[in-house]
């Protein structure tokens, strides 16, 4: 009997299955409904919901909750800094069965080397992962990148299995300007899924974005910005990372007769915040907690996400759908006890229970390549007794233009920490230009010292803000000798680290030491003044000239709603 007609077989209750799980009350995302019953498994996939009683293996979960896996719409694993193994170790006992990203972080650094590296290390784990051709990269000309992404590489990552669709265009002023090589890019995935990126976009410029064929949005901070972006067309992603929190703002805008269109992402997410909340789960949990029905809640990181995509064999507990489901014990709470991946146990209590294999990337080290810098490199003069800064927004990775007047000393200006202005600088980091980028920011706190990372979208440049030159100094000479990483220096010395040297952006360590690491440096920086409950999760957006409002990047500060260095 061939595979199709054994599972035809099992489906109508004539042959055993190879699981059933039992005496489920089961999620059934395509109707709201819970249901009481079994389900039967072959080969990964679920042959039936009902009474079914004949298999090779039985698991009763007397009457405990059964829903499907979650899946994570728009994610960046990169910003977790774990390697791909210990990212799945992270997640995929928080439920996360599938999880769809474009890996522009690790393109930037490394072109479709450092894509292929993660989707040859995703295929030997127990999830899905889909990939977004990554877009832009790097996401705009007011930076400089490890590599560039060509539309022929669009072209040919469309030809790869997991390639569903093309990632997220920041570049929408290139979109609305008909950018030639941004058109392309979008000639070349048409009839795929293609995410949108426009942050405060509104009016005429939303809909002529919208039409160019872009589907989603992730940046709405404000419920009306959300709303018109679903009333022209689009699918709005609810995000709620580590430094973007949306979800309370956005929340309202689901009801009755909006919610199909709606799904949570989390965009970033570090490795702190999934070990201790979780991922996607998290989102769902907090949604449950600000007062949406939790089936609801479910089918927004389930059903409506796989409906997005096209990814008809995920989302629910049905007849040939993939047995990625999660076992919990109520709906309010939200634990998720075991996880089974195509019909497989590959998590029990927070635990991981299969092999996370450590590849160390030994494909992607080595990727530093710094230009002479020195204490006269970060000397910024003054043009006048005002000047801009970038203003750090809590919770949010927007930022605001201000103009301030600063502190100087022998025509240079200097920080003042009695005035929470710091000096912000960002080295290229890629061919050894010696690009160097000054500005002045106000909102880390810092009272002495500095902290540097090599993280830092979405070109990974490193970025250092600080109360002393000298103390940046030496915290980029710390990120150079590690070849990636994060830092905090004071008076002159390091005062603790984290090694990133897979392409800069991540550890060659286990989940658990990569937590204690990051904790180590966030409760130093705290001692040193920050206010920041994530202050690196913050460092690393400095630099991202696609989100408004200022920007520092190695050519300079960027007006990122004009879409130019500013002089």
């Amino acid at each position: 009997m061939t595979g199709l007609n054994y599972l035809i077989s099992v489906a109508r209750g004539d042959s055993p299955a190879d699981l059933i799980l039992a005496n489920a009350r089961i999620i059934n995302t395509l109707n709201g409904e819970v249901e009481e019953g079994n389900v039967a498994i072959y080969q990964g996939r679920i042959a039936g919901v009902g009474d079914y009683n004949l298999a090779k293996e039985v698991i009763d979960l007397n009457d405990r909750y059964l829903a499907p896996g979650f899946i994570n719409g728009h994610t960046h694993l990169e910003s977790s800094m774990l390697d791909v193994g210990q990212y799945a170790r992270a997640v995929v006992p928080h439920g996360t069965s599938a999880l769809v990203t474009d890996l522009h972080e690790i393109a930037n650094v490394c072109g479709l080397e450092g894509i292929k590296y993660v989707l040859d290390c995703a295929r030997r784990l127990p999830f899905d992962m889909f990939l977004m051709a990554p877009s832009c990269v790097p996401a705009t000309h007011l930076e400089t990148s490890g590599h560039i992404i060509t539309p022929d590489d669009i072209r040919k990552m469309r030809r790869w299995r997991e390639c569903i669709g093309l990632g997220e265009m920041m570049n929408y002023p290139g979109v609305l300007a008909g950018d030639a090589g941004v058109l392309s890019k979008i000639t070349a995935m048409r009839n795929r899924v293609i995410d949108g990126h426009a942050p405060g976009l509104t009016g005429k410029d939303l809909g002529a974005y919208i039409a160019a064929g872009m589907r989603s949005d992730h940046e709405s901070v404000a419920l009306d910005e959300a709303r018109e972006k679903l009333q022209s067309g689009m699918f709005v992603m609810i995000r709620e990372g580590s430094s973007e929190k949306n979800l309370e703002a956005l929340l309202p805008l689901v009801d009755d007769k909006t919610w199909p269109r709606c799904f949570f992402v989390v965009d970033d997410r570090n490795c702190t915040d999934l070990l201790y909340d979780g991922d996607i789960d998290a989102v769902v949990r907090k949604a449950i907690k600000l007062g949406m029905e939790p089936i609801r809640a479910i089918q927004m990181a389930t059903v409506n996400t796989a409906r997005y995509f096209g990814l008809d064999k995920l989302g629910a507990i049905a007849p040939g759908y993939d047995a990625n489901l999660i076992v919990l014990d109520n709906l309010y709470e939200l634990i998720i006890n075991e996880v089974f991946y195509q019909g497989r146990l590959v998590a029990r209590r927070s635990e991981a229970i299969f092999a996370s294999f450590q590849t160390h990337g030994s494909r992607l080290r080595n990727t530093l390549k710094i230009g002479s810098i020195s204490e006269e490199s970060f000397r910024l003069k003054a043009s006048g007794e005002y000047q801009n800064v970038i203003e750090v927004i809590p919770d949010q990775i927007i930022t605001r233009k201000k103009s301030v007047k600063v502190k100087t000393v022998d025509g240079l200006i200097v920080p003042d920490v009695e005035r929470d202005i710091l000096k912000a600088v960002v080295i290229e980091r890629h061919r050894a230009t010696g690009n160097v980028g000054l500005g002045l920011i106000t909102g880390f706190g810092l009272k002495k010292g500095a902290l540097a990372s090599s993280i830092a979208h979405d070109s990974h440049n490193i970025v250092v803000v600080g109360a002393s030159d000298g103390d940046m100094i030496a915290a980029v000479k710390e990120i150079e000798r590690m070849q990636g990483g994060l830092v905090v220096a004071a008076e002159g010395k390091v005062l603790a680290s984290l090694a990133m040297p897979i392409a800069g952006l991540l550890s060659d360590q286990p989940l658990e030491d990569v937590v204690a690491g990051l904790e180590r440096l966030e409760k130093i920086a705290a001692d040193l003044g920050t206010v920041l409950p994530s202050p690196f999760a913050t460092l690393s957006f400095i630099a991202l000239p696609v989100i408004p409002e200022i920007r520092l990047t190695d050519l300079g500060l960027v007006d990122v709603n004009e879409f130019k260095l500013i002089k």
